[in-house]
């Protein structure tokens, strides 16, 4: 036996391990099981260049759990170690093994693949053990099997064993602290976060499956009986769709991939892009499009990093910009930069190289989808317009390209780009002003009144909601001079398309001072304040607007992006209609008539509105009850 101390800079290396290396703790098992794949990779290239000359058989990752024992074995039978490649790659911690061996082999096939970087990656099984084992068998014909162990301090005792297979078995005696992963439920829950796709089989334990009967037994009904069988439980798919070649692709196999990284989510995709780029970097994945809710809150962190199929992070921002975080599925990179732990990305060139590509990939497959197929294009927009919004919004090369397939959606169901719609509407919606003005609604049924004014001065009306609407009305008119959007109840229509011909009111100004205090006493005037306009006599008696400025920034600051404006209080306008023939009728009544007269056209233009609430909203069905006769 042999004893020894581990050349580390510091004796103190094992407790900054434990607590500043890795983020959490969890991830030792990442480490060793993807170490254990690159001691199977690494005998895959020496294989293929002739210089390991034996059986490669069926290269696995067995991981091993003694709940008695409290310990938790990563078992491979790739390249194994001799005791001078341990004393290299486990004592001198200065050197990794992966490093130097890509070195060594850059250019053969397979290398790249090599993700492990044997040395500081190894030392995360302190984190959770109070003691380590390797037992290993090296590759080289006449190799004598050895044992390290170290109870985590930088002293270690190495021997000779005895073991009869080629490989690696890393032995962890898991500590008091850390028992959580001596149980079963917890070790399977780590490898299905970080391991379902590495490109050795992984396994854990058995699971239980349904078979034929083997006898050929049959049930009462005649049919084969179903017999229960333990099998081994195989952590992994060792061939996700991304490492494959799009042309061996189907539709089917790019939903069944969606299924199987999100299993608990039932709507499939709209449609996918399917990254595959070597040169000037490498990079592959696929990245769905899902159908977004209204909630972009809900929809993020769905897209997975992995380095060589082995699970990163799922906080990808560094990488692509953010309004495409809420896209769903795979990016897969070696040549993302990560620092010690493997877990925090490090920004450089090719992390913005990465980010231009896979946005002007998105931007490029929404404009082919545009071009190729209109109407299905038309038919998904519905469900882009959030993420499409959110491009615009943000990065300033999507937009440009998002010009050319941003739709509109007017309340007939007809779609067009602005600009289509913009050359369409100008002759008739074009105010005095020379501005071309939009008119759109957030909601068909809820401003049904409004549109049908509109419509019946040959108005058109577009359908825009979702959170991100106000911010992506104040860019459009940022970008588009003369362009100039209203909600269709931001004001009367004939003053949201203001034109020379006005109607002239019936009422003097001495009317308006009579019957302005009459409609004051039926509103609250920190909320609503009275406001008399000449409207056609076919228009409503009262309407209540909200100023388009106001709820724009209202808006924005539910959503969190405009505190800089301060909070705004919630403020309507109650509108007089002064040619109305029932407006006019009130001056001809006593003042109590013709309050009570006041108070319910108010109450009827609040209720259309959705303002009318609570003991105001009681009170007027009273009334209303009581005047039925």
């Amino acid at each position: 036996m042999k004893t020894g101390q581990i050349h580390v800079q510091t004796e103190n290396i094992f407790p900054i391990i434990k607590k500043f290396l890795y983020s959490d703790h969890e991830i030792f098992l990442r480490e060793l099981v993807s170490n254990a794949v690159d001691a199977s990779q690494k005998l895959k290239v020496l294989s293929s260049t002739g210089e390991y000359k034996g059986e490669l058989g069926d290269l696995k990752v067995e991981v091993i759990l003694d709940e008695k024992k409290k310990t938790l074995t990563i078992r491979d039978n790739g390249i194994g170690m001799t005791a001078e490649e341990i004393d290299k790659y486990i004592n001198q911690i200065a050197f990794s093994g992966a490093e130097e061996f890509v070195q060594q082999y850059k250019g053969k096939d397979g290398a790249d693949q090599i993700i492990g970087h044997f040395g500081l990656g190894f030392y995360s099984a302190f984190m959770v053990a109070e003691k380590v084992q390797i037992k290993t068998l090296s590759r080289h014909e006449g190799a004598q099997a050895v044992q390290w162990e170290s109870n985590g301090s930088p002293e270690y005792t190495i021997e000779e064993i005895k073991k009869e297979t080629r490989g690696t078995d890393i032995v962890l005696f898991i500590s008091k602290e850390s028992k959580e992963f001596s149980e079963k439920q917890r070790v399977q829950g780590v490898l299905n976060k970080y391991c379902k796709f590495l490109p050795i089989p992984v396994f854990f334990g058995t699971k239980t499956e349904y078979i034929d009967s083997p006898e050929g037994e049959k049930d009462d009904k005649g049919n084969l009986k179903r017999v229960a069988v333990e099998v081994p439980n195989q952590i992994n798919n060792t061939q996700p769709a991304w490492t494959k070649a799009p042309a061996d692709l189907k539709i089917e196999d790019y939903d069944g991939f969606y299924r199987e990284l999100y299993p608990m989510t039932f709507d499939k995709p709209m449609f996918h892009i399917h990254l595959n780029v070597d040169y000037p970097f490498n990079l592959t994945g696929i990245l769905y499009f899902p159908k977004l809710k209204e909630n972009i809150e809900v929809q993020r962190n769905k897209i997975n990093l992995y380095s060589n199929q082995v699970f990163i992070t799922d906080s990808v921002g560094e990488i692509v910009p953010e309004f495409l975080t809420l896209l769903h599925g795979v990016i897969d990179s070696p040549d993302i930069p990560l620092n010690v732990s493997r877990s925090y990305l490090q920004a450089d060139g090719n992390v913005k190289k990465i980010s231009a590509h896979i946005t002007k990939k998105v931007a490029d497959k929404l404009a082919e989808m545009f071009k190729k197929d209109r109407t299905d294009f038309e038919s998904k927009w519905p469900d882009l317009q959030v993420f499409a919004q959110y491009g615009i919004l943000s990065d300033e090369k999507f937009a440009d390209k998002a010009k050319n397939f941003a739709l509109l959606k007017n309340t007939e169901g007809k779609f067009q780009t602005v600009e289509e719609y913009k050359n369409s509407i100008s002759a008739l919606q074009t105010d005095k002003d020379g501005n071309v003005v939009v008119l759109y609604c957030n909601n068909i049924d809820e401003h049904f009144a409004q549109i049908k004014k509109a419509k019946e001065r040959g108005y058109d009306v577009v359908e825009l909601d979702g959170p991100l609407a106000s911010h992506w009305i104040g860019k459009m008119e940022q970008e588009n001079e003369k362009l100039k959007f209203a909600r269709i109840d931001s004001d009367s229509i004939d003053k949201l398309i203001s034109k020379d011909d006005n109607v002239p009111s019936k009422l003097s100004k001495e009317d308006e001072e009579k019957l302005k205090p009459i409609f004051e006493s039926s509103v609250n005037k920190e909320k609503y304040t009275i406001q008399f306009e000449s409207m056609l006599e076919t228009d409503s008696p009262v309407i209540i607007t909200q100023p388009e400025f106001i709820r724009r920034m209202m808006e924005q600051q539910r959503l969190g992006g405009n505190s800089f404006y301060g909070a705004f209080p919630e403020m309507y306008n109650v509108v007089i209609n002064a040619n109305h023939p029932k407006i006019l009728q009130l001056l001809e009544r006593d003042e109590e008539v013709s309050t009570q007269q006041a108070k319910y056209l108010t109450d009827l233009a609040l209720l259309s509105n959705g303002l009318l609430k609570g003991q105001a909203l009681n009170e007027f069905i009273e009334r209303s009850v009581e005047q039925i006769g």
